[in-house]
């Protein structure tokens, strides 16, 4: 990925790991609206891996838009919402992580707030730059 920043580097690098990752929970199930549990939670994979692909391309996107001086404040405040993130979906579907529809709703629950965060970048570019929460 030569020409690439760290940021979109490590970005592609993530994306590939996510994907790989996708591809092991859908083992065995092909995604299939209305099919069985397993079908069923390759589906919801597939849409959050959709959604993050879309939100880390306009996370890169909104990079290059933005001065110099103001990238290393959003890469900290993607960062960190990267692992809230996680951390929120991780708490609110705890109790079912262990039954056969969990992986579904903890992805749902990923794709919803990725989905969200998209207001999030684009609020860097609006006047309003420097984002503010």
């Amino acid at each position: 990925m030569a020409g690439c920043t760290p940021v979109v580097t490590w970005y592609a690098t993530a994306l590939l790991a996510l994907q790989a990752g996708g591809a092991w929970a859908q083992a065995g199930a092909a995604c299939r609206p209305g099919g069985n549990v397993a079908e069923v939670n390759a589906c919801a994979v597939q849409e959050f891996q959709a959604a993050d692909t879309t939100i880390a391309v306009l996370y890169a996107d909104v990079m290059r838009a933005l001065a110099a001086h103001e990238r290393p404040q959003l890469r900290l405040e993607h960062s960190a919402w990267l692992r809230e993130r996680t951390t929120r979906c991780k708490q609110a579907t705890r109790t079912t992580e262990q039954q056969p529809d969990g992986p579904r709703l903890y992805h749902e629950c990923l794709t919803h707030a990725t989905q969200q965060r998209r207001q999030g970048l684009m609020r860097w570019l609006s006047a309003d730059t420097p984002a503010k929460p």
